[in-house]
């Protein structure tokens, strides 16, 4: 692929609500350029920038594509990106490298969830934003009442740059307000110049007017000359339409079908010219390609054939291939090879790579997403991407044992390609937890893991980690004695248990007269200890008390460590079985930040989960933030709930608050499985 210079790139993030047809319109962009040579269909699984197999499978996008497209001697790096909440951290790892964001809009559903939470994000990262209002051709279409909902629910100036001509089976073209011209397309894409129908005149010249006075306040020269009564031409317009674009003081509104591509070319026409470059952004003056190398990675690909692929644009200087660059997260130097970008799935090889420009490098050995790469000479860490916690978890475990030799180095893989991915070891429920975005998240990597990886696992709950505490104080006596052919053992103890609310596990001694001998004190610890580790109700760990040793007896031939140990685990279990044991559960401290009007869902469903609400706290844009108690064993599915209660909009975090006891009710079903678990480990 040819090499752009700076002023000759545009980076553009397309979002938007899940089926609003961001892929399909990427594929009619890539065939009206001449990238390829039909247009590719989601339904049927030949999409260009839908080429997983989980998309393929689903129907959907999951993953930011890459898919740069020459047009009018630019190039337009056109990142894809999923519409599903569970997906929205490949949003934001788009938005980092981008300079500018369409947002696709449904000409029949409108303004949907995503579309509104994608917004958010463009307005938290101060992007430029435009809006195509697409699928003008299907039934019910309506390009007025869609207008009126962009601005009323996203709350931005929109001021439409074309207006449609006809609607659902009748939408034949556009009309462009710039030029004031209608074009009528073709089925190829193409189209021809005519004048505006009689019955949209009226509707052109007041929109007209419109774009000239939104245009004008774009330049303060062209505002002052509008003001005193001139009218602007065509050019003028369209310079004020591109200030003011820059500046994010109008949202522009263009429409048409992607599937069958009315109005692409227009849009095509309109990024090219209107949106910003790499170097209209930069400071007077400067030249980025100038400036020292800085790239940062946007994205990382795992894939068990070509290796780790990185994704990355250069913010400043150039980076070339086959050269040496320098990881200033991890100070560590790289070896760049051969530098390509990816159309989908298809490699383009380029010999370098200019500053504004996007690519992608296989093979980097230390470099995950986030890093910024640069010369050694000169240090440059970029920041980052600020990725949603992954809250919904899944517990793991391997189908055989060649599967369970291959699941670390296939998990590396996916957790390092994926920031949302979490991984972790239960050492008390002894289970691999999965955490990931949703639960389609979450069987998403389950399928890579056995199509990439060859690794095949069960899912399931993950287990509470209950604890067991007393609530008695009680004196227990632990006697081991064994009699054999030679040296015998022999231990005794007698150990006082009490409840101790503020603390974990407390070891003490208070023996008089030598009754333990002070050698034994710590065997009998040890028993103690290696004791907590089961409780007597339901085998979870105990905590909570203090065991205190007071007496006992040994005989001075067959005592010895060991039986003093055995004493003491034979005591702590008798005095827990009389020390009136209880379950404890673990309990969450819940952040949920909702809209104001979900809020009495979202209390009544915190009732229902046993939980307590602390507080709320009102924010900026209607937001609400509600602080409330919760145990772990009802919030399980509540990344699931809260997306059904809220419609998507809803997002919460949790951490640890205490372990409360559990309600007898539970607590007796809980005992009971264990007992039943136990009873069929003995079947077995």
């Amino acid at each position: 692929m040819k090499v752009y210079e700076t002023d000759r790139l545009r980076n553009l993030a397309i979002i938007g609500h899940g089926g609003a047809g961001k892929t399909s319109l990427v594929e009619a962009m890539l065939f009206n350029a001449g990238h390829t040579t039909r247009l590719g269909r989601v339904d049927e699984g030949n999409a260009t920038t839908d080429y997983l197999p989980e998309e393929i499978k689903r129907k959907i996008s999951v993953s930011t594509t890459m898919a740069p497209c020459e047009w009018k001697e630019c190039k337009i790096n056109i990142l894809d990106t999923p519409g599903y909440a569970d997906f929205f951290s490949e949003v934001k790892s788009a938005l980092r490298v981008v300079d500018s964001i369409m947002t696709v809009v449904e000409a029949v559903a409108g303004v949907e969830v995503q579309t509104e939470i994608g917004w958010q994000e463009a307005n938290r990262v101060k992007l430029p934003k435009m809006i195509f209002i697409n699928k003008m051709d299907r039934e019910n279409a309506n390009f007025d009442r869609v207008l009126d909902q962009v601005k009323d629910i996203l709350k931005c100036n929109a001021v439409p740059v074309e207006l449609p001509i006809g609607s659902e089976t009748q939408f034949s073209g556009i009309v462009d307000l710039l030029t004031m011209k209608a074009y009528r397309y073709n089925k190829d894409g193409s189209y021809q110049e005519q004048e505006i129908p009689g019955d949209l005149l009226s509707a052109a010249q007041e929109a007209h007017q419109n774009l000239m006075e939104a245009a004008a306040e774009g330049d303060d020269e062209l505002l002052m000359r509008y003001l005193d009564g001139e009218t602007l031409t065509g050019e003028e317009i369209f310079t004020g339409l591109k200030k003011a674009f820059q500046s994010q003081s109008l949202v522009p509104v263009l429409c048409g079908s992607s599937l069958n591509n009315i109005g692409i070319r227009h849009l095509m026409d309109f990024i090219v010219n209107v949106i910003p470059s790499p170097a209209d952004l930069a400071e007077p003056g400067a030249n980025p390609q100038q400036e020292p190398l800085a790239a940062l990675v946007y994205k990382t690909m795992a894939d068990p054939y070509v290796g780790k692929v990185s994704f990355f644009r250069v913010f400043g200087g150039v980076l070339k291939s086959d050269s040496q660059v320098y990881n200033a997260n991890k100070e560590k130097e790289e070896k760049i090879a051969q530098l390509f970008v990816m159309r989908g799935k298809q490699q383009e090889n380029v010999t370098e790579v200019k500053a504004g420009d996007l690519a992608a490098v296989a093979k980097l050995q230390e470099t995950g997403t986030g890093n910024t790469l640069c010369r050694k000479d000169k240090v440059i860490i970029l920041p980052g991407i600020d990725f949603p916690e992954p809250n919904l978890s899944f517990a793991i475990e391997p189908k055989s044992k060649v599967d369970e030799d291959k699941l670390g180095s296939a998990m590396a893989k996916l957790v390092e390609a994926d920031p949302t991915i979490r991984l972790s070891k239960n050492t008390e429920t002894k289970e691999t937890i999965l955490t990931g975005m949703g639960d389609t998240h979450l069987e998403i990597v389950l399928e890579r893991l056995q199509q990439k990886f060859g690794v095949e696992v069960t899912s399931k709950k993950p287990k509470i980690p209950y604890r067991e505490t007393i609530r008695s104080t009680v004196q227990s006596e632990g006697r081991h004695k064994k009699q054999t052919g030679g040296r015998g053992q022999f231990g005794h103890v007698w150990m006082t248990l009490e409840p101790m609310p503020e603390g974990d596990f407390e070891f003490a001694e208070k023996v008089f007269g030598g009754a333990v001998p002070r050698q034994y004190y710590p065997a009998v610890e040890k028993g103690v200890r290696e004791a907590l580790n089961e409780g007597v109700l339901a085998g979870y760990p105990v905590t909570g008390l203090r065991a205190t040793l007071y007496d006992g007896s040994f005989h001075p031939v067959d005592s010895s460590e060991l039986a003093f140990k055995l004493a003491a685990i034979l005591s702590f279990k008798n005095g827990m079985e009389k020390a009136n044991p209880v379950l404890l559960e673990p309990v969450m401290n819940v952040e949920v930040t909702v809209p104001e009007q979900f809020m009495g869902d979202i209390m009544g469903d915190f009732n229902s989960r046993r939980g307590r609400i602390l507080g709320m706290e009102s924010r900026d844009g209607g937001v609400q933030v509600i602080r409330a108690t919760a145990p772990l064993a009802e919030l399980a599915d509540y990344a699931i709930v809260l997306k059904s209660i809220t419609q998507g909009r809803g997002t919460f975090k949790m951490e640890f608050f205490q372990y409360d006891e559990t309600p007898a009710r539970l607590a007796e079903e809980i005992i009971e499985k264990h007992k039943a678990e136990l009873e069929k480990e003995r079947e077995k």
